[in-house]
C-alpha cells in the first residue's frame, strides 16, 4: 500500500471538519480565572500573575516596574519580621467637608487595610536599623494630606531622637486636593523637618518609584541626601500637557522618566528592583550605619 493510500484513508471528509467547527466550544473549556493574567501597562503583553510575582512585579519583556503594596515593599527591602509600625491608628479628617471624601477614605482603608496612605516605623536592612516610611499608591494614589504630612514629620523627628537614617519610598499623585490648603501646607512641614535632620547630620535616602509627582515630588521626595529612582519611574510636578500649555514650549521626549532625570542631575542613580536592597545596604554601610549586636 502506498503512502498516498494511507493518508487518503486516514483523512476525514471535509464535511466532518465543517460539522465539528460549527459546534460551540463548551464554556468551561475557555474560562480563564480572574487574576490569572495581567496586562503590562507599558508594552501591553499578557503576563502570568505567578511569573510576574516571582519576577518582583517587573515585566520580563519591557522591564516595566509595577506598583507595589506596602507589604510587598517591606518584604523586598527589610529583614523578615523586623518592621515595627508606629502611629498606625492616625486617621484623616474631612476639614473642608468635601463631598464624597469620607467615602473615598473608607474605600481605601478597606482595600489596603491601612488607615492612611503613609505607613512608617522602624526596621532593619541586613541587620542595620532604619526609620522607614512608604507611600501606598493604592490608597488614593498616595496623595499627601494632613495626616500623611504629619506621619512623615513624625518619622523624621523619631529618626533624629533615635539617631537613625531615614528611608522613604514615594509613589504619589501629589497633594490631596480634597484637603485644599491643608494638604499644600504639608510640603513646607515635611521640608522643615528634613532641615532639622540635616542640621544634626542625619542621613535621608529618598527612593522615587512609579509615579512620584505633584507636591510630593516638589517637597520632601526631592530633598534626599541621596535620591534613587526605580527603573522607568515617572517623576515630575505637573502633567506634560499642563507644563507645555504653561511655558508654551515643546518638551523633550521622555523628560519625566527616571532615566532623563538621571541624565540631568535630578536623581543620583536609577536602580532595577532586584538590585535595590543591595544598593541601599551599600549606602547605609558607606555612611557608617552600624549593625545591631545581638546577645
Amino acid at each position: 500500500m502506498s503512502n498516498q493510500d494511507i493518508f487518503s484513508k486516514q483523512k476525514p471528509k471535509l464535511r466532518t471538519f465543517l460539522k465539528v467547527a460549527e459546534q460551540p466550544i463548551p464554556k468551561q473549556q475557555i474560562d480563564i480565572p480572574d487574576g490569572l493574567f495581567v496586562e503590562c501597562e507599558q508594552c501591553h503583553a499578557p503576563l502570568y500573575q505567578k511569573t510576574l510575582s516571582e519576577n518582583l512585579m517587573v515585566c520580563p519583556h519591557c522591564q516595566f516596574h509595577f506598583r507595589l503594596h506596602v507589604e510587598e515593599r517591606l518584604a523586598l527591602i527589610t529583614d523578615p519580621k523586623s518592621f515595627v509600625e508606629i502611629d498606625a491608628s492616625l486617621t484623616p479628617n474631612d476639614p473642608l467637608q468635601m463631598p464624597g471624601y469620607a467615602g473615598k477614605i473608607s474605600v481605601s482603608q478597606q482595600s489596603t487595610h491601612h488607615q492612611e496612605a503613609f505607613v512608617f516605623g522602624t526596621a532593619t536592612i541586613e541587620n542595620m536599623p532604619v526609620a522607614i516610611g512608604i507611600l501606598d499608591s493604592f490608597f488614593m494614589m498616595g496623595s499627601m494630606g494632613s495626616v500623611v504630612g504629619e506621619k512623615i514629620t513624625r518619622l523624621i523627628e523619631m529618626a533624629i531622637k533615635q539617631v537613625l537614617p531615614v528611608l522613604i519610598f514615594s509613589a504619589s499623585g501629589g497633594a490631596r486636593m480634597q484637603e485644599g490648603i491643608f494638604s499644600l501646607m504639608q510640603m513646607v512641614k515635611t521640608s522643615a523637618a528634613l532641615k532639622k535632620l540635616d542640621q544634626v547630620g542625619g542621613l535621608f535616602l529618598s527612593v522615587l518609584t512609579h509615579p512620584t509627582t505633584g507636591g510630593v515630588a516638589a517637597s520632601y521626595a526631592s530633598l534626599g541626601d541621596i535620591i534613587l529612582a526605580e527603573h522607568g519611574a515617572l517623576i515630575g510636578f505637573a502633567g506634560a500637557r499642563v507644563i507645555k500649555q504653561t511655558i508654551q514650549q515643546d518638551l523633550p521626549e521622555g523628560f519625566q522618566t527616571a532615566q532623563f532625570q538621571l541624565q540631568h542631575g535630578q536623581v543620583d542613580r536609577v536602580v532595577q528592583r532586584d538590585e535595590l536592597k543591595t544598593t541601599l545596604t551599600q549606602l547605609l554601610r558607606l555612611h557608617g550605619v552600624k549593625e545591631h549586636v545581638h546577645g
